[in-house]
């Protein structure tokens, strides 16, 4: 189950187990004996002396504290790195097949084992960057969660329902739906089939709506939309050890305890996992003429230290309508100052109808150029300039950066999945240059 989370600032949520009814202190936040007999913990997701308005932090009333754990060990990666100079840095557009999901029959793969990063950029030890991953899994995690010390997920899941069940509660997470867990939240994930997905990580900044300027008060994701978890534990003692996963300094580390870490029975504050439907984003468009820059899409934003600047955007292009008069209505084409990686969860993406694919990917580094296709030019130079509906059934996103993104070896080599015909097509653009031309002389 889920509340509305109301606002990105400042607010405060609570939510308490049903079972436990007074499970909340009043009245203050580390009492000298807790309600039931619980211990009370604060998971901070700022520094204490941030300003009101930026300062993030919740309490936990548990069972057991989180600290009562062994000492990490290492473990592998497997495909979830942060080295970003182990293949020679390319320019080109790049594009992606869907990603192979193994069947259970082949191998059981979790959400974490089936982590696989294609690109980022930065330092998690600085505090500094993003990394894009895609997960592929195909079973449930299972007395295993993971911990995310570097940084933010953002979670978008393209194939199969995820349930992430998280300290502040549980959420159902679907196709179409976005799900942000923070820095230091443990989840696990359990899945219902071949799963696969998205994930934009960033380190040293947290999501937020970003900036409606002269659009006012309504537009975008509206802040109601937006849901949290409500309070749910369990009081689970594992025999056998339940393994807490934790990614830190771009690495994976273990750690064994005896007990469920999902033994929260309240908590409050305004540090918290949340989700989002896509269907909920209120589109802003022209009305007149031209195309309007996909800035005007952002769902979410993680700002960087220059006003304007993000470290990351997570921008959608759903459906809705085109009514511009006298314009070329796909994205015109350009070369940005932002890396831009696309993503496609379901349908046909109006600017490359074919080749992009559901589960697949493209990457068009900073200053590559890039546009709609052959076919996608020619149709739209002469189509009918009616009001018609645009991206019908369909749902793109985009992970924006102010960074420029280093391709990872199991991203352009070990995935088999580069589309090395990527560039063809444009190769049936031609010239329509022509020096006689003249406009056209109206007669009255």
């Amino acid at each position: 189950m889920t509340q509305h989370y109301l606002s990105g600032f400042g607010n405060e949520f609570s939510s308490e187990d049903p079972r436990c009814p007074g499970a909340l202190p009043k009245g203050q936040n580390s009492p000298q004996v807790c309600p039931y007999g619980l211990y009370a913990e604060q998971l901070s997701g700022s520094a204490f002396t941030c300003p009101r308005p930026t300062n993030k932090r919740s309490w936990f009333y548990r069972i057991l504290p989180s600290v009562r754990h062994k000492p990490y060990t290492t473990v592998d990666n497997g495909n979830l790195t942060e080295t970003w100079d182990e293949m020679h840095p390319d320019p080109n557009q790049l594009r992606w097949l869907p990603f192979t999901i193994l069947k259970s029959s082949e191998k059981k793969v979790d959400f974490v084992t089936g982590l696989h990063t294609i690109c980022g950029a930065g330092d998690t030890k600085t505090r500094n960057g993003i990394s894009i991953h895609m997960f592929t899994c195909n079973t449930s995690m299972i007395d295993r969660c993971f911990n995310n010390s570097d940084g933010d997920f953002l979670i978008v899941p393209q194939q199969g329902k995820i349930l992430v069940t998280t300290e502040f509660g549980k959420m159902m997470v679907e196709p179409k739906e976005i799900c942000v867990i923070q820095q230091g939240m443990r989840f696990s994930v359990d899945v219902f089939g071949d799963t696969r997905g998205y994930v934009l990580e960033v380190y040293g900044a947290h999501f937020e709506l970003p900036d409606l300027g002269p659009i006012g008060a309504n537009g975008l994701a509206n802040p109601r939309d937006f849901l949290t978890p409500v309070a749910w534990y369990e009081d689970r003692e594992v025999a056998n050890g339940y393994t807490v996963i934790n990614k830190y300094q771009g690495k994976l580390f273990s750690s064994q305890q005896d007990f469920s870490p999902f033994n929260v029975v309240a908590w409050h504050g305004n540090y918290t996992p949340y989700k989002y439907h896509l269907s909920n984003f209120m589109v802003m468009n022209c009305v007149a003429f031209d195309h309007a820059d996909p800035s005007i899409f952002t769902v979410l934003t993680a700002k960087s230290t220059r006003p304007g600047v993000a470290i990351a955007d997570f921008v959608i292009f759903p459906p809705r309508w085109g009514v511009a008069d006298h314009t070329f209505r796909p994205p015109y084409y350009h070369r940005n100052c932002m890396s831009e990686f696309m993503g496609l969860i379901e349908g046909h993406y109006e600017a490359k109808e074919e080749g992009f694919q559901p589960g697949g990917g493209s990457l068009h580094s900073m200053m590559t150029p890039h546009g709609p296709d052959g076919a996608c030019f020619e149709k739209n130079s002469t189509a009918p300039l009616k009001p018609e509906r645009v991206a019908e059934g369909t749902m793109a996103f985009m992970f924006e950066s102010s960074f420029s993104m280093a391709v990872t070896k199991w991203g352009l080599e070990t995935c088999q999945k580069l589309d090395k015909s990527y560039y063809k097509c444009w190769e049936p653009l031609r010239k329509h240059f022509d020096p006689n031309w003249r406009p056209k002389r109206i007669t009255t």
